[in-house]
């Protein structure tokens, strides 16, 4: 193990290395392990691996150190009894940190979304017809607004909520600011129930909060 790390290397062991090449390979296989962990530098912020690692790790060595059955003798050099527990030791440990790595970022992976609302935008017969869009209204109480080919404007695109039974019951959610796509939050108390019209408008920069008049896409909410 210790070769592999770069220590001064023993002049029996030099001698051993230079006429075994499964040896050879075995300390590769470990200088590789070590090249790994020095990549790692920011592995000290991980969280400990489960005892379960560990155990094996112990119980892999406790077998290697056990007497082996005899076999039939081969010629050729053949590896010193201390490099296969420190190379299983070695490998035991790498599976140990890649496995703590992926269970870290399995664990900060975003929540799935959970979709309440959802509408198809389709333009009005004055619009473009290759213009749409779609929304999603989410149980955090975001909305997500998705269009494309919107025709140009000197204004501004501005997303609207209407009660259908009373088309001159609006509320304003928010503007797209010349973005194909916006996460508007909406605001709190409103019945997505009674509301459930979505309306993409066509505003000039007048000053004046209310409606233009202009529609460009429109769709209607269901769960």
């Amino acid at each position: 193990m210790l070769l592999a790390l770069s220590e001064p290397q023993d002049p029996a062991e030099a001698d051993h290395l230079a006429e075994c090449p499964a040896c050879r390979q075995d300390l590769d296989a470990l200088r590789h392990v070590a090249e790994l962990g020095a990549e790692g530098q920011d592995l000290g912020r991980l969280p400990a691996p489960p005892e379960r690692v560990w155990l094996g790790i112990e119980a892999h060595l406790a077998a290697a150190e056990s007497p082996a059955p005899v076999r039939p003798i081969r010629s050729g050099r053949t590896r010193p009894r201390w490099l296969t527990p420190v190379l299983a030791a070695a490998a035991a440990a790498v599976l140990a940190v890649a496995g703590t790595v992926v269970a870290d970022r399995i664990g900060q992976r975003a929540p799935a979304e959970t979709v309440t609302a959802r509408a198809t935008l389709r333009p009005l017969a004055t619009v473009p017809a290759d213009a749409n869009g779609t929304v999603r209204v989410l149980s955090d109480g975001l909305m997500r607004v998705d269009v494309r080919n919107l025709p140009l404007t000197t204004g501004f695109h501005e997303v609207w909520l209407i009660d259908p039974d009373h088309p001159t019951r609006m509320i304003a959610i928010g503007n797209l600011a010349d973005v194909p796509d916006a996460t508007l939050p909406v605001p709190p108390g409103v019945d997505m129930n009674r509301y459930r019209l979505v309306d993409i408008s066509d505003e000039p920069h007048d000053g004046d909060a209310t409606h233009s008049g202009r529609s460009l896409l429109r769709g209607t909410l269901t769960s």
